[in-house]
């Protein structure tokens, strides 16, 4: 029988609000040492904020990162997971949509989280997990050409 994420996820996880600062969240997330956090309304995931997201959206475009609120760079596109999803379900689905990690939710309401960390621990799941990241780590645009720009 196939296990399930509510046997792999991780249950106590860090959440922020949109109402946040992305400096709150940053702390948030060194001092948990985390790259990603859910961003959770009255229990409802809302979004999903990563390191990525401030790099980009905060500190590359001159934000200020104690006053943008959370809600203006989160990603409101969560794909998420129920508890009693597959394993491999799961696996196919970070594949399918290029996430690294899948906010668990039941009623929802934000049960746990599941990365393809969590999937690559269990040997079983080794090959499913390092599949998905293959596909996550495939280029969504052309890639960029190894030439050197000219110098006048």
């Amino acid at each position: 029988m196939a296990q399930k994420l509510q046997e792999l996820m991780t249950k106590n996880v860090a959440t922020v609000s949109p109402q946040q600062t992305v400096a709150e969240a940053a702390q948030i997330m060194s001092q948990y040492n985390i790259g990603v956090v859910p961003v959770v309304e009255n229990g409802n995931v809302v979004g999903i904020l990563t390191d990525r997201d401030i790099t980009l959206r905060t500190t590359a475009t001159g934000q200020d990162a104690k006053t943008m609120k959370v809600q203006s760079v989160m990603s409101t596109d969560v794909v998420t997971a129920t508890p009693q999803m597959d394993v491999h379900e799961a696996a196919d689905l970070m594949a399918k949509r290029q996430v690294r990690r899948l906010p668990v939710v039941e009623n929802g309401q934000l049960r746990g989280i599941v990365s393809l960390g969590d999937l690559a621990v269990e040997n079983i799941y080794q090959n499913e997990a390092g599949q998905a990241l293959s596909d996550i780590s495939e280029p969504a645009a052309p890639k960029m050409t190894n030439t050197q720009p000219r110098m006048s």
